[in-house]
């Protein structure tokens, strides 16, 4: 019996020692072979997961990997994504990874000035989406800009323009909700209460400022020109409000017309700011509209380089217009990029 007693305890021993061995080694696995993508689509779980990741041969054991995870309790915590899985990487580096997020990213750049209709076709021509029509239709809704808790007629001027990562398999309201909470954090910090403007016409405005000019010192300057024309009750005046308002006809050309036409943004008809943006502005043209020049100029006429020539009065603004935009030779246009700034 004691012989018997013996034996079972000396097996039990092997037995636990094999075992541990064993587990051991699971743990200590590395994925062999050839580089793979691997994806996790949004809402897939846990075992979905597990389960792909055993069928691509990413892992030997799938209740190793399993119970390795929850012990480490991260079971919920898979972010989606195209991840590369390379040769040697073990179960930390895979659960690394797919926490972290660290995936195969859409790099894209949204420029300032661009309006919801461009950043649509931006986006649909990187191939982030499929679905151009919905991100138009959720980014021009009033509903959903307040459902986001965006005071607007839509969410114009909320995209903020910026190089995003996106992934593989964003859907339009993934894609706005990272454009307007990028929006949110970069403006969090200024005070867009600091002038007479509310904080939605400091944000149409901005637009305004933003599609007038390139040059980034100019921004303050055109800022003030339409500060001191709406103390007048002035007309604003701009072009691109009038491009805005008939975006989905407009071919290239704005003809008197346009000019004349009624439009809640067309700013030759209304003696008041835009209804709502007309384009993304970018901090500077925010931050410009929120300081901007203290001056006594009501107009301006573009000098076909991208800056502009600044006047106090009407005659002054029509011998600009004469120079700049009825010389033939001064019609040649240049980049204010080629400027020192």
């Amino acid at each position: 019996m004691k012989k018997f007693l013996s034996i079972t305890f000396v097996l039990g021993i092997i037995t636990l020692a094999v075992g541990f061995f064993w587990l051991q080694s699971e743990l200590n696995y590395s994925y062999k072979g050839a580089e793979v993508t691997f994806k996790i689509n949004n809402g897939d779980s846990f075992p979905k997961i597990n389960q792909n990741l055993y069928k691509q041969g990413i892992i030997s054991n799938r209740r190793i990997f399993h119970r390795y995870t929850q012990y480490k309790n991260l079971l919920s915590k898979f972010k989606s994504g195209n991840y590369v899985i390379k040769d040697g990487m073990t179960l930390d580096d895979l659960i690394d990874k797919f926490v972290t997020g660290d995936s195969i990213k859409n790099l894209v750049t949204i420029p300032e000035g661009k309006n919801l209709f461009e950043i649509a076709e931006i986006l649909n021509e990187k191939g982030i989406f499929k679905d151009k029509e919905t991100f138009i239709k959720l980014a021009n809704s009033a509903q959903y800009a307040k459902k986001l808790g965006i005071d607007g007629v839509n969410l114009e001027g909320y995209l903020f323009p910026d190089t995003y990562n996106f992934e593989e398999d964003e859907t339009p309201q993934s894609l706005i909700k990272k454009l307007t909470d990028h929006f949110k954090s970069q403006t969090k910090n200024l005070d867009l209460t600091s002038t007479q403007l509310t904080p939605k016409e400091v944000i149409t405005l901005a637009s305004v400022v933003e599609k007038e000019t390139g040059a980034k010192f100019e921004r303050k300057i055109i800022a003030g020109v339409f500060f001191n024309r709406l103390k007048k009750k002035m007309k604003l005046q701009s072009d691109p409000t009038i491009i805005y308002g008939m975006w989905e006809r407009y071919d290239g050309n704005i003809r008197k017309k346009d000019i004349l036409a009624p439009s809640k943004y067309n700013t030759y008809t209304i003696k008041s700011l835009p209804i709502g943006p007309i384009a993304n502005p970018g901090i500077d043209a925010i931050e410009a509209v929120l300081n901007p020049d203290s001056h006594d100029y009501l107009y301006f006429v573009s000098k076909n380089n991208g800056t502009h020539k600044f006047s106090k009065t009407l005659q002054e603004h029509n011998n600009a217009v004469r120079t700049w935009q009825l010389t033939k030779k001064n019609k040649q246009g240049h980049s204010w990029r080629d400027l020192k700034q």
